[in-house]
């Protein structure tokens, strides 16, 4: 109570309060942090809020009706289901900030977005395990490569893989789920390489029954995603790796719902011939996805990042500076 005093006693004083002067008190009261780039980031929210509500004339209406949506979104939101992730899926936030922290130099895999689904229960699994226990999908094999952009292998990476059963659901959307399937963690071998059984990928609608869904109803959009199949890519001193690769031909391959697809990721699937069959333990003729992805380093990652945002900030002509890599404002 007392420190509540002592900041209501410094606090600037606020002015008469109208439509025009409004956002800068707003700012000016927000300004008080020792936080450089917390008191940057809530300057330009407050901004690009204001100017939105003065642009539209948005209504009281209007502002009541978003304030009910995002409790819908808390509401629903569950250990297993992240309602307000699929929001900043399906409005492209997911994939832009993706793409600003973690951008690519050439050759290097691009990022695709994390969907509300992952979870961190996955078993830890040999390469060649099977990751599913549906009886029903189609068979496929995934044998798998992880190198530098020198062409290098990188071993000892820790591989997050998570698909959907032949339904189209993954197991935290079934009510019975007892155990993760259709998932697992995986460890590239010395020469960079893993491999795994799973199921041909299928195409499936996000989850459409909570706000987001009835979001996507009013804006007359579909809710389907392409076949895809996710996977994370970690180890120290390299970008993480948030990615996907996506089944070429697929009827939403160029509408993703949640704006996931990019052209490098779009791979075509292949059959195991005998040779493979023999080598991996599998039934030849079944699917088979092969593909070598290629990490960065944190150095090269961040560096690009940088050389970005200065050239982003040049352009724009704003007064500002990176520190650790993070945009505040330039006040010497």
């Amino acid at each position: 109570m007392a420190q509540d005093s002592k900041a209501a006693a410094h606090a600037p004083p606020l002015l008469d309060l109208t439509i025009d002067n409004i956002t800068p008190n707003t700012i000016r009261i927000n300004s008080q942090s020792s936080n450089a780039r917390l008191t940057y980031l809530m300057a330009r929210l407050v901004a690009h809020l204001h100017d939105f509500a003065r642009e539209t004339r948005l209504s009281t209406e209007e502002w009541m009706a978003a304030i009910e949506f995002l409790i819908g979104c808390g509401k629903i939101c569950s250990d297993v289901r992240n309602e307000f992730i699929l929001l900043s899926d399906v409005l492209g936030l997911s994939l832009l900030v993706d793409n600003i922290n973690h951008p690519k130099p050439p050759g290097g895999t691009e990022g695709s977005v994390l969907g509300p689904f992952h979870t961190h229960d996955a078993p830890v699994l040999p390469n060649g395990a099977s990751i599913t226990s549906d009886p029903e999908g189609e068979p496929m094999l995934a044998v798998c490569t992880v190198k530098d952009t020198q062409g290098n292998p990188i071993a000892g990476v820790t591989i997050d893989i998570w698909e959907t059963d032949s339904s189209g659901h993954y197991d935290v959307q079934h009510a019975d789920r007892d155990a993760p399937s259709e998932r697992c963690v995986m460890v590239s071998d010395d020469q960079g390489r893993f491999w795994f059984k799973g199921l041909k990928p299928v195409s499936y609608p996000i989850p459409h029954d909570g706000p987001v869904g009835k979001l996507l109803q009013l804006l007359n959009r579909h809710c389907w995603r392409p076949a895809h199949v996710h996977f994370m890519f970690g180890k120290e001193g390299w970008d993480k790796l948030i990615t996907a690769l996506y089944i070429r031909g697929d009827p939403y391959e160029t509408s993703d719902a949640v704006f996931g697809v990019k052209k490098s990721l779009v791979v075509d699937l292949d059959k195991v011939d005998k040779e493979t069959a023999k080598e991996y333990g599998v039934e030849e003729g079944i699917w088979l996805l092969k593909h070598d992805f290629v990490l960065t380093t944190q150095e090269e990652t961040e560096k690009l990042k940088d050389e970005l945002a200065t050239e982003a900030l040049r352009k724009l002509g704003l007064n500002l500076k990176l520190v650790d890599h993070l945009l505040v404002p330039d006040l010497d």
